[in-house]
């Protein structure tokens, strides 16, 4: 397990992005910024550290890069969580 995910979860607005993503198929960072208050440059930040854990993912279409998350990293992470269970 990457330390890398947990760094990215502790962090309330990049939660905030994953709860947002979570009902969604893909969102542009356009769309994901009309929830924040914050400039795009911070979101940015938000969106690279999430993309290094690995927790989502990012496709460029045109001029705009879109968004979603990446299920299988939640699941490894679960696994791991429940391994504490036995």
């Amino acid at each position: 397990m990457s330390d890398s995910i947990f760094k990215a979860i502790a962090d309330a607005n990049r939660r905030k992005i994953l709860q947002i993503l979570k009902g969604k198929h893909q969102m542009s960072a356009g769309e994901i910024a009309t929830h924040f208050e914050f400039s795009k440059a911070t979101l940015s930040e938000h969106l690279k550290i999430l993309r290094q854990a690995n927790l989502i993912s990012a496709e460029r279409r045109g001029q705009f890069i879109y968004y979603s998350l990446n299920t299988s990293v939640f699941e490894e992470l679960l696994n791991w969580i429940y391994s504490f269970k036995k």
